[in-house]
């Protein structure tokens, strides 16, 4: 049922967009077909992820004054709950549409894009134009004359960067370890500042809400190891629709809600610079 509703819609825009780029003469246009689909499905999803970033951004706003609630009625879990709902109707916040805006996004990505790209990234071209032709493809405009070139900037899509470690181990490095640091940095821009989560009281975080915070923390740097070695592992054109999804991902959080988690980072830079320009003054 999903390869009918997502699935082979998205093979058959990419395809599209893959005669326009031959006919543009552009080379490596399967590679720069996946971006380009990447970033349009990023661009129609704008608006529901944006949505989904501001209640984010609002609910950590929220979370020392839902901590000093916790603290002011420690043991009533009624009355937190209430006061809870409260403070939220109060600010505008619908802590529920995040959720349901993150579940279609995973939905559209993980049964729409990734089935796609890995039933032409998978396959040689030969047998690729095959399936594409005979069970894919609605059109006969679109169907391919020939097998496409496979390749992105001479690297083969079809590829595990862990088979090409003995023949291009800088390439093999870099995919995984890039595809690693743009997750860290999309993770670390959706939370705010440790300072601004800070509760007014020194006792206002119970053992539930160090728990999540730390949970919350490790997370940040677990998952980007994950996406690492699993790019790693995976076909190199999946790593190029994720880096592409991730970059669009990290100019829309920024647009949003700005640095976020960097920005301590940008203070501590700044600071540094200034430090090194003093000494060199003196």
């Amino acid at each position: 049922m999903f390869d009918q509703l997502l699935v082979y819609p998205l093979l058959n825009i990419l395809v599209a967009i893959y005669h326009a780029l031959i006919f543009l003469h552009i080379p490596y246009a399967l590679g720069f077909s996946i971006v380009i689909l990447t970033a349009l499905l990023r661009l129609v999803m704008y608006p529901m992820i944006s949505s989904q970033l501001r209640a984010s951004k609002k609910m950590q706003e929220l979370n020392p004054h839902i901590s000093n609630l916790k603290e002011k009625h420690k043991g009533d879990n009624t009355r937190i709950h209430q006061e809870t709902m409260k403070l939220y109707k109060e600010h505008g916040v619908n802590p529920a549409s995040g959720c349901v805006s993150a579940i279609v996004q995973m939905g559209i990505v993980i049964w729409g894009l990734y089935p796609a790209f890995t039933k032409v990234i998978n396959l040689d071209p030969t047998r690729a134009m095959a399936e594409l032709n005979s069970k894919i493809i609605y059109t006969d405009f679109l169907k391919l004359t020939h097998p496409w070139d496979a390749t992105f900037f001479g690297i083969p899509l079809g590829q595990n960067p862990s088979h090409l470690f003995s023949t291009l181990p800088l390439i093999a490095l870099f995919i995984p370890l890039s595809t690693g640091a743009l997750q860290f940095i999309q993770s670390k821009m959706m939370f705010s500042k440790p300072q601004e989560n800070k509760p007014t009281s020194a006792k206002a975080t119970a053992g539930k809400d160090d728990f999540a915070s730390m949970f919350q923390s490790q997370s940040m740097y677990i998952f980007p190891v994950m996406i690492g070695f699993f790019s790693y592992t995976f076909p190199i054109g999946l790593s190029l629709y994720w880096n592409t999804f991730s970059i669009f991902g990290i100019l829309q959080q920024y647009h949003i809600t700005g640095l976020g988690g960097l920005e301590d980072w940008r203070k501590l830079w700044q600071n540094k610079t200034s430090l090194s320009a003093g000494k060199e003054r003196q």
